[in-house]
């Protein structure tokens, strides 16, 4: 598929998703979007699907193309659980903006690596080392107080869905070292 006829895909899915919360709002109070949500949402999710077939185009093997899926969803799924509820605490809670960090040694780490793949697996590593540093950081050296604590949720669920998250990035440093193991195998057949 050429990159116009992708972009449109990406909008169009972007749309239809977009539709979810829209419909909700019609049948629940619970559900109560703004402008701002949906235009924030709709950056995201057409931004990371963009991400997607921009940097997935250059792949010439499976693993590679859904290492860039399951990098570019846990990127999405970190800004997007940050910006809802707050990865620590609430989403209200200043340590929550150390996050940024593990996006930045992901994007660093890509473009130093020129998106190859062994390169590639040693930013995801490096990104879920870092999510996990950072999650330490948070909940025993800047303790949520007050009301970004949210005492309700326990140390159990922050730990698991933190650790959660940190295996998506190490499973997308799995499938790039995957690719990276295919692609040397293939040249070696050609040689």
């Amino acid at each position: 598929m050429n990159l116009p006829k992708s972009f449109l895909f990406v909008a169009i899915a972007t749309a239809l998703l977009l539709l979810v919360p829209f419909v909700a709002m019609r049948f629940s109070t619970e559900v109560n979007w703004t402008g701002l949500d949906f235009l924030v949402a709709g950056g995201l999710l057409f931004g990371s699907g963009v991400t997607f077939v921009l940097i997935a185009q250059k792949a010439n093997s499976t693993a590679y193309r859904l290492a860039v899926a399951v990098a570019v969803a846990a990127g999405l799924l970190l800004v997007w659980a940050n910006m809802a509820v707050g990865l620590v605490g609430s989403e209200d809670n200043p340590v929550n903006g150390l996050y940024v960090a593990v996006l930045a040694v992901a994007l660093i780490g890509a473009f130093v690596a020129r998106f190859r793949p062994l390169g590639m697996s040693n930013a995801m590593f490096a990104a879920a080392l870092t999510y996990v540093a950072v999650t330490m950081i948070a909940l025993f050296l800047w303790k949520p107080a007050g009301a970004t604590a949210e005492p309700q949720v326990g140390l159990a669920n922050v730990l698991g869905a933190n650790a959660a998250f940190a295996a998506l990035w190490a499973g997308a440093g799995l499938l790039f070292r995957r690719a990276s193991a295919d692609s040397a195998n293939q040249h070696r057949r050609l040689a």
